[in-house]
């Protein structure tokens, strides 16, 4: 019953952003702002939350700014009440639906640790989160403010800005942790024991010296497991054994990666990768691919730097979760 009313609550909000989606920049607040462009021989048109070091915003199908706040950030969700939960370098914020209003925040322990990696709101209300720094380690904070969850995690570094990153919670109550100078997407049970390890330093990727740091993971329903190389330049689908079953790379889409950080992975399989190093603004700084390794899809900005996405309309149809 919970999840069938989340499930309505979701789908008229996104109804109410495909609404907007009709709104002209003449009548936008954000007019002043750099707009996007997408290139789809299909007819492919997002709307979608971007997270990046230069620009917070949602972009409606039209490539239009929607919903914009100054300052850069790390990850990022729209939650099934139409707030934004967004993840700073040193605070996670929640934004009351269309306004930069202030409904609940955590703000790093900075004695503790340098920076927050990622942050993801969970069914029961708790907020999952990694920290980065001398004592890296996993929290769920509660509506609260409460520590409800605390182990410590197991990056093999003590380079804080490369410990870890896309940190989520999984159906069985583990926790998938990608850790990028480990060469490894970890994943820990709620008492911090690392179960199952992903290696991404494999002979067949290129090995260490393609620099293979995994940095957004999501597991599929299958129990396979689609990861993105950062330097790497690759997407790779492991299996639950951690061997390779799929892999895009540069050769496969004339060289539209470029440092692939975010990605979001849509209901018809295909994958939305952000090419966040990508300084050729002929290029696009997110692009689609089918599992046929086809670019379907491509979006343009001429300042954005894409970090993390999350893909919330296509062609005016709701996507009805928003797990990525």
């Amino acid at each position: 019953m919970k999840r069938s009313l989340l499930s309505r609550t979701w789908s008229l909000w996104l109804l109410s952003l495909i609404c907007m989606s009709h709104i002209s920049s003449a009548e936008s607040p954000y007019e002043h702002l750099e707009q996007g462009r997408q290139v789809s021989e299909q007819g492919i048109r997002h709307s979608f939350l971007l997270t990046g070091s230069k620009m917070t915003a949602i972009f409606n199908e039209d490539s239009e700014v929607i919903w914009w706040i100054k300052g850069g950030s790390r990850d990022g969700t729209v939650l099934q009440n139409g707030n934004i939960l967004i993840c700073e370098a040193k605070r996670v914020v929640e934004y009351v639906k269309g306004t930069t209003d202030i409904v609940w925040s955590y703000k790093l322990n900075r004695k503790k640790n340098k920076e927050i990696a990622a942050a993801w709101r969970l069914e029961d209300g708790n907020t999952l989160l990694v920290e980065n720094g001398a004592t890296p380690r996993l929290l769920e904070i509660t509506q609260e403010g409460e520590v409800a969850v605390e182990f410590a995690l197991q990056p093999e570094t003590d380079n804080a800005h490369m410990q870890s990153r896309m940190a989520r919670k999984l159906p069985n109550g583990n926790y998938l942790v990608p850790h990028l100078l480990a060469f490894s997407v970890k994943e820990y049970s709620p008492t911090g024991e690392v179960v199952r390890e992903i290696k991404t330093d494999l002979a067949e990727l290129g090995g260490r010296e393609d620099r293979n740091w995994p940095f957004t993971a999501i597991r599929k329903e299958d129990g396979s497991t689609v990861v993105n190389l950062t330097n790497g330049n690759k997407t790779v689908i492991f299996d639950a054994e951690g061997k390779v079953l799929w892999r895009c790379d540069n050769a496969d889409v004339a060289d539209r990666f470029a440092d692939p950080c975010g990605g979001h992975l849509l209901p018809n399989s295909n994958f939305v990768i952000g090419s966040y190093g990508q300084k050729d603004r002929k290029k696009p700084i997110f692009f689609e691919v089918t599992p046929e390794k086809k670019v379907v899809w491509e979006f343009f900005h001429p300042l954005a730097k894409s970090h993390e996405i999350h893909v919330l309309t296509t062609n005016g149809v709701a996507l009805n979760s928003y797990t990525k």
